[in-house]
């Protein structure tokens, strides 16, 4: 069974595009001001995640990894923004992120998605969505989902009735 409580659920993907359909379930629920944090190895789907997300949020361009960039932005016809913050590259990620802004993205009125967000997490909000992607076989990840505060408690509850009608 998925569910473990509230504020948490943890679940299988079994293909990259299960992975994806499930971010476009999460995109779809996500509001301006939100904050999604992404923590797993490299190859657990975190892109995916993000890709599918911003399919959720209508945003119709291809969305790639901010590797180099650090963060992309994408604007839905509907005038919410993504921004899709990659801090893989970073050495000393604190104080680079705080160096190139990363608080004036999370306080922007769009969503924030952000890959390797453990690297950041002492200077991150007290409220958010946590991922964490784990490989569980060569096609197949897992993904648990830690809610901080009630808005994302509520966002899981959503996430969970759509994706699993529970």
């Amino acid at each position: 069974m998925p569910i473990l409580d509230e504020h948490t659920l943890d679940f299988i993907s079994h293909s990259p595009a299960q992975t994806r359909r499930f971010g476009v379930r999460l995109g779809s629920l996500l509001q301006a001001g939100d904050l999604v944090c992404l923590e797993g190895e490299l190859g657990t789907g975190k892109t995916c995640l993000a890709q599918g997300i911003g399919r959720g949020i209508d945003i119709s361009e291809s969305i790639t990894s901010p590797s180099f960039t650090l963060i992309a932005e994408y604007r839905s016809p509907a005038g919410l923004t993504l921004y899709h913050i990659d801090l893989y590259r970073l050495d000393a990620a604190v104080e680079e992120a705080l160096a190139f802004g990363l608080d004036d993205y999370l306080r922007a009125d769009g969503v924030s998605v952000i890959e390797w967000a453990d690297r950041i997490e002492p200077v991150l909000p007290e409220e958010w969505l946590w991922i964490t992607l784990r490989h569980v076989d060569q096609s197949k990840r897992g993904i648990l989902m830690e809610a901080k505060g009630a808005h994302y408690d509520d966002l899981i509850g959503k996430f969970r009735k759509s994706a699993f009608g529970i």
